[in-house]
C-alpha cells in the first residue's frame, strides 16, 4: 500500500502547479465578482428604472441557472459569436459573473443595514451623495457583510473544480488526469480533497487576519473592554 502513495508522490509538482492555478482563478474571478456585485447593488438601488431592471435581470438570470451551464456557454457558446478565449479566461469570467450576482445581494443587504438617521445627518452636514457613500455607508456595510463575502470566496475556490469540465488543469482536472494514468482512485482523490482543505483553510485564516486588522474596534472601546471598572456606570 505504501508504494502506491510513493507513486502518487511523484506527481507532487503537478499538484502544486494545479493548486497555484486554482488560486489564481479564484482570486481573479473574485476581484471581478466584487466589481460586478458592487455595480449591480448600486444599480439596483438607483432611482433610474432602467438600471434597476437591468440589475434585477442579471441577478435573476445568474442565480437561477446552473453555474456549469454558464461555464459551457462562455467557453463553448461565445466562440460562435466570434469571442474566442482560453479555458483559463473563460473560467475567470464565468465565475466572476456568477459570484458577482450573489455578492450584489450581499452588498444590497449591507447598504440597507446602515441606519437612515446617519444618512440624514450626513446630508444635513452638506455632504454629497458620493461622499456619504464612501465615508458613511461603505465602511459600515463592509463590516456587516465581510463574513458573507469571505464565505463566497471559499465557495468560489471549491467551485473551481467544475472547470475540469472544460479541460482546465486545476486541482480536480489534474487529479482526473493523474488518476487515469495511475488508477489509484483512493489515493489520488484523497490527496486532492486534502489539497482543497488546505487551500480553503489558508484563505479563511488570511481573511480572518485581514478582518481583524480592518474592522477592529476603536482604541478607546478596546481599552474600555479590557478594563472591567470602565464598564460600570458611575454612582450618583
Amino acid at each position: 500500500m505504501s508504494y502506491q502513495w510513493l507513486t502518487l508522490w511523484g506527481y507532487l509538482p503537478d499538484f502544486i502547479r494545479a493548486g497555484w492555478l486554482t488560486l489564481q482563478i479564484t482570486l481573479l474571478a473574485f476581484c471581478l465578482a466584487l466589481a460586478l456585485g458592487l455595480v449591480a447593488a448600486l444599480a439596483g438601488a438607483s432611482r433610474v428604472r432602467a438600471l434597476r431592471f437591468a440589475a434585477g435581470c442579471y441577478i435573476e438570470l445568474i442565480r437561477n441557472t446552473p453555474i456549469l451551464l454558464q461555464i459551457f456557454i462562455v467557453f463553448f457558446g461565445l466562440p460562435s459569436l466570434g469571442l474566442h478565449m482560453s479555458a483559463y479566461t473563460a473560467g475567470v469570467i464565468a465565475f466572476g459573473v456568477n459570484v458577482g450576482a450573489y455578492l450584489s445581494e450581499v452588498f444590497r443587504a449591507g447598504i440597507q443595514s446602515v441606519p437612515k438617521g446617519q444618512l440624514e445627518a450626513a446630508s444635513i452636514l452638506g455632504l454629497e451623495r458620493s461622499q456619504v457613500f464612501v465615508s458613511v455607508v461603505l465602511p459600515q456595510a463592509a463590516r456587516a457583510v465581510y463574513p458573507a463575502i469571505v464565505n463566497n470566496l471559499i465557495q468560489l475556490l471549491l467551485g473551481t473544480s467544475l472547470l475540469s469540465g472544460i479541460a482546465l488543469p486545476e486541482l480536480t482536472g489534474t487529479a482526473t488526469v493523474i488518476n487515469s494514468r495511475t488508477l489509484l482512485y483512493l489515493q489520488t482523490f484523497t490527496f486532492t480533497l486534502v489539497s482543497y482543505l488546505v487551500l480553503s483553510n489558508a484563505l479563511s485564516w488570511i481573511a480572518e487576519q485581514i478582518g481583524r486588522r480592518s474592522f477592529h474596534p476603536p482604541l478607546v472601546l478596546r481599552q474600555r473592554s479590557r478594563n472591567p471598572l470602565a464598564r460600570r456606570s458611575p454612582r450618583a
